[in-house]
């Protein structure tokens, strides 16, 4: 048996999975709430059945940062929040083609993102990995 403590199961480190997990799950309950709305504006960036991936981004953002928290397979479950992070940068907070009024906000957004990404690959990088004993 592994007793070992690692950095990732420190009080510090637990706050700052709430503080990433915190925003996503905000905005999945958003979402939730706001699901018709939600489906449409995902239809109006190109998503084919926008209702499905609405669900899915809905279960990704409400699940993802629960298990978060707790630390259900961190290294898994980081890279994969990395990924739609980054993702979301690329799709949703497309600076370089927004119009003078939006341009700001969409940078913000972007590398807010992005940032947001590494913390997730960070979290990846120190987790320990699971041992069979």
């Amino acid at each position: 048996m592994n007793t070992q403590t690692t950095s990732i199961n420190t009080p510090l480190a637990l706050f700052a999975r709430v503080l990433i997990g915190l925003l996503f799950f905000i905005a999945g309950v958003r979402k939730l709430f706001a699901f018709a709305g939600t489906a449409g504006y995902f239809g109006s960036l190109g998503f084919p059945v926008p209702e499905v991936v609405t669900a899915l981004v809905i279960l990704l953002e409400i699940g993802g940062p629960i298990l978060f928290v707790l630390g259900w397979k961190l290294r898994p479950l980081s890279i994969l929040m990395a990924i739609y992070t980054l993702l979301t940068a690329l799709i949703a907070h497309r600076f370089w083609a927004a119009d003078a009024a939006a341009f700001s906000g969409q940078l913000n957004n972007f590398f807010k993102n992005v940032s947001i990404c590494g913390a997730f690959l960070y979290v990846a990088a120190v987790a320990p990995f699971a041992r069979k004993n």
